[in-house]
C-alpha cells in the first residue's frame, strides 16, 4: 500500500552509472580511440554519443532542480557498496531500472526518487520520473510530501552467518558454465539436484530474470508440440507480496539426481532452504551483480526469505500506477 512520508530529508545523493560512451573511454582510453575502433568494426558512434549526452544533460537538469540551500553529492553505481547513507538522505538514481535495484538493497530505510534519463529508450517499470516532473517531485519529497511504495526484498543467509539481499533476484549456483550440485528443501520436500542454478525472484522480479525463464520454458513446450495457457498478468507479483518465487534452470535426472522440485512460490513459514554439494565455485549473487557474491561450497547452507526491512521507491502522488507493471 501507498503511504506518505512526512520526513525532511537534508541531503541529496545522486546515484548515477558510466554510459556506453564512458565505459569506451574507459576501455581505448581517449575518446578517438574509442571512435576509430567503433568505424573500424562498422558500428555508428553517433548513436552512443547521444545517449551519453542526452544522460549527461538530465543529470546537469536534476542537480540543477536540487536547492541551493540542500547539500548534494553525486556518486557512481561501484561506489553504492562502499558508501555510508545517512538518515537525513534523499536519494536520487539517473539511470536504468537495475540502478534502482542496485542501489536499494544498501539502503536502510531512505527513499528513491528514480529518474528515467531517455523515456524513449528505457521502458522504465522502476522509474516513474523524467525531466518533466522530477523537479516538482523533488521539492516535494526534500519536504518530506511524498508518497513510498514499499518493495519486499529477499534475503540469503548462510549458515556462517552471512547475509545478501535482493531487490529483484538471486542466482544460486557455479560460478562458471558447469553444473550445480546441491540438495534443495522446499515446503516440506527435500530432493538432490544437478542443474544450470537456481532463480529466486521477488514481486519486483517477477518481471525480470523470471519473466525470461517463463518465456524460455514457453518456447521449449511449444517446440515439442505443447500449448500453454498463459496465467492471467503474466505471472507478475505485487511489489510488496510476501512470497518468493523460486525457478530451477535445467535440471537434470539420473540414478542420483531428481527434478520434480524445480518451480514454486515459498513464504517466510517455509523458507527455502539450499544446501551445497560442490567443493568449489559455488556462489550466491543478487540483482547480476555477480562480483557481490556469497561463497557457496560444500558444508554451506543457504536460507532464502524476505529481508526484514522493504526498499521505499517514491511514486507520484495519488496513483498506485507502478504496481505490477
Amino acid at each position: 500500500m501507498t503511504g506518505t512520508s512526512k520526513a525532511r530529508y537534508e541531503n541529496v545523493v545522486v546515484v548515477t552509472r558510466e554510459t556506453e560512451l564512458d565505459e569506451l573511454v574507459a576501455r581505448f582510453n581517449t575518446l578517438a580511440q574509442a571512435k576509430f575502433y567503433l568505424q573500424q568494426e562498422g558500428q555508428s558512434f553517433d548513436g552512443i554519443q547521444r545517449a551519453h549526452d542526452m544522460h549527461q544533460g538530465v543529470l546537469s537538469q536534476v542537480r540543477k532542480a536540487i536547492p541551493a540551500t540542500t547539500k548534494q553529492h553525486v556518486i557512481g553505481r561501484e561506489m553504492v557498496p562502499r558508501y555510508t547513507f545517512g538518515d537525513d538522505d534523499l536519494v536520487v538514481t539517473v539511470g536504468q531500472d537495475g540502478l534502482v535495484s542496485n542501489t536499494a538493497k544498501y539502503l536502510t530505510g531512505q527513499p528513491i526518487l528514480a529518474v528515467n534519463p531517455d523515456p524513449a529508450s528505457f521502458d522504465g517499470i522502476l522509474l516513474p520520473f523524467d525531466l518533466s516532473n522530477v523537479g516538482e517531485y523533488l521539492l516535494r519529497a526534500l519536504r518530506g510530501e511524498h508518497c513510498i511504495k514499499p518493495i519486499t526484498m529477499a534475503m540469503a543467509q548462510s549458515s556462517s552467518n552471512q547475509t545478501l539481499l535482493a531487490f529483484n533476484d538471486f542466482f544460486i549456483g557455479a560460478s562458471s558454465h558447469v553444473s550445480a550440485r546441491y540438495e534443495i528443501a522446499v515446503n516440506g520436500e527435500t530432493e538432490t539436484q544437478s542443474s544450470s542454478g537456481i532463480i529466486v525472484s521477488t514481486g519486483a522480479g517477477s518481471t525480470g530474470w523470471l519473466q525470461s525463464v517463463y518465456a524460455g520454458a514457453v518456447g521449449v513446450v511449444e517446440a515439442l508440440g505443447g500449448t500453454v495457457t498463459a496465467p492471467q498478468g503474466g505471472m507478475r507479483m505485487p511489489w510488496d507480496t510476501e512470497r518468493l518465487v523460486y525457478s530451477v534452470r535445467e535440471p537434470f535426472p539420473s540414478q542420483v539426481t531428481q527434478c520434480s522440485l524445480v518451480h514454486g512460490a515459498f513464504t517466510d513459514e517455509a523458507p527455502l532452504k539450499v544446501t551445497s554439494r560442490m567443493a568449489n565455485n559455488g556462489i550466491i549473487f543478487s540483482d547480476g551483480v555477480e562480483s557481490d557474491y556469497l561463497e557457496f561450497n560444500s558444508g554451506s547452507q543457504l536460507t532464502i526469505s524476505t529481508a526484514p526491512r522493504k526498499a521505499a521507491l517514491i511514486v507520484p502522488r495519488g496513483t498506485d500506477r507502478m504496481q505490477n507493471r
